[in-house]
């Protein structure tokens, strides 16, 4: 048998990162340096910790979907700022891409590996990279008053992830408690909230 149809005979993975990272991407061309300093829904970060941030875990959940578990995937995200390169107008682009090449991967979804020094399943990891994707995407947008639409397989894909467990019912997926929205609201409005945001956030709001 040879590799094309090894490859086409492969299983193919049940979330797809491009779109999430791609609207990312897509973010980035309207955000000038004036714009670093500005506040976002992340209370500890302006847009320039977020944009660190988003560098930082795309290249993170890049090597564990690789399985290349190196200083990227050991450390937790909360021991310090992250701090943005000077040329991230070109990292993080460039990470994002590889991040979701990587998890287009089968063998990216099985067995263990590891993600801000915590292992876990590279199923659950995948889906946890997804979700980072969407609400730090989300935040990013919101920070600069960009639009954002996600399509509705990712947003109950991250519904599903940071849903309330049954035991904690305070506790909101990995971003802490939610905030109470609408049963009627949006969609991305209702994965915004279980993120522990308000769905309404703006600057200065």
């Amino acid at each position: 048998m040879n590799s094309d149809s090894t490859h086409a005979s492969a299983p193919v993975p049940a979330l797809d990162l491009e779109p999430a990272a791609r609207r990312v991407v897509g973010l980035l061309d309207a955000i000038d340096d004036d714009r670093l300093g500005g506040p976002t829904p992340c209370p500890d970060y302006s847009v320039r910790e977020l944009l660190a941030h988003l560098s930082g875990l795309a290249a993170a959940f890049r090597d564990a979907a690789r399985k290349d578990l190196g200083a990227s995937t050991a450390v937790s995200p909360d021991t310090a700022l992250p701090v943005l390169d000077d040329d991230w107008r070109e990292v993080l682009p460039r990470r994002l891409e590889q991040a979701a090449e990587a998890w287009r991967s089968p063998a990216a979804w099985t067995g263990m590996t590891r993600a801000g020094g915590v292992e876990l399943p590279g199923e659950v990891a995948g889906a946890v990279a997804l979700d980072e994707l969407v609400v730090h995407g989300w935040d990013l947008a919101r920070s600069t008053g960009q639009p954002y639409g996600v399509g509705e397989a990712e947003l109950r894909a991250c519904a599903a992830l940071l849903a309330p467990v049954d035991d904690d019912p305070d506790r909101g997926g990995i971003f802490g408690p939610p905030v109470p929205v609408p049963d009627d609201a949006p969609l991305l409005d209702r994965v915004i909230g279980l993120s522990g945001r308000r769905p309404d956030w703006r600057p200065g709001v």
